[in-house]
């Protein structure tokens, strides 16, 4: 299947999306979620855990597309890279053959019902993504067990970021998410509610945890 984004300016958005998620797993997934016009691409962040994938932290951009396409399938994003790389400028994105399994692809955060609880700095999610980056790599030295620096990562990302507002509960995973993906863009963030999910909303994109 082939794709037709809206512009050239969607699929670079797209291409640097992709790339910025690889620097986190190169041997990642994506889940391309084609509704319409509107193309998804989710990016599992952090694995949650337990039968309810508690901590699971999901990115997501919502691109334009110039034809409407239905699709929902879970690709690698080398896959993805190689498409671009022989795709050159066009807008044309062929969808990889391959489909792989990723457990955070499975659940799935609300699609409605979302509350707003108040905003965060970005600044704040720059600070808690740098400070909880520098933990990691301090207490993760190289030869550390992968369970040790699971561990730690669950430990780190599962604190909650000091806001106002009235915004409880708040997970570093989003600053990691949002800092990382490059969603960090303007002054606030805005936050919202659903159940046992939060996400965290900017201008280009969205981090979802729950």
């Amino acid at each position: 299947m082939i794709l037709q984004l809206a512009d050239a300016d969607t699929r670079a958005d797209l291409e640097t999306y992709v790339g910025r998620a690889r620097q986190l797993d190169s041997d990642g997934a994506v889940r391309l979620q084609a509704v319409g016009s509107v193309l998804a691409v989710w990016i599992g962040v952090l694995s949650g855990h337990g039968l309810t994938g508690e901590g699971t932290t999901l990115g997501l951009r919502a691109l334009p597309l110039a034809q409407p396409a239905q699709l929902d399938v879970v690709v690698p994003l080398a896959g993805l890279s190689d498409r671009f790389a022989r795709a050159g400028n066009d807008t044309e994105l062929p969808v990889p053959p391959t489909e792989v399994r990723a457990g955070w692809a499975s659940v799935s955060p609300p699609q409605g019902g979302w509350t707003p609880v108040g905003e965060v700095p970005a600044q704040t999610l720059k600070d808690a993504a740098a400070e909880g980056i520098a933990e990691i790599t301090a207490g993760a030295p190289e030869g550390s067990g992968a369970h040790a620096v699971d561990a730690l990562r669950r430990r780190v990302w599962s604190r909650s970021i000091a806001t106002t507002g009235g915004i409880d509960g708040l997970p570093a995973a989003v600053a990691f998410a949002s800092y990382t993906l490059g969603f960090l863009v303007g002054e606030t963030a805005q936050v919202y509610a659903a159940g046992r999910w939060h996400r965290l909303t900017t201008p280009v994109g969205h981090v979802l945890v729950r």
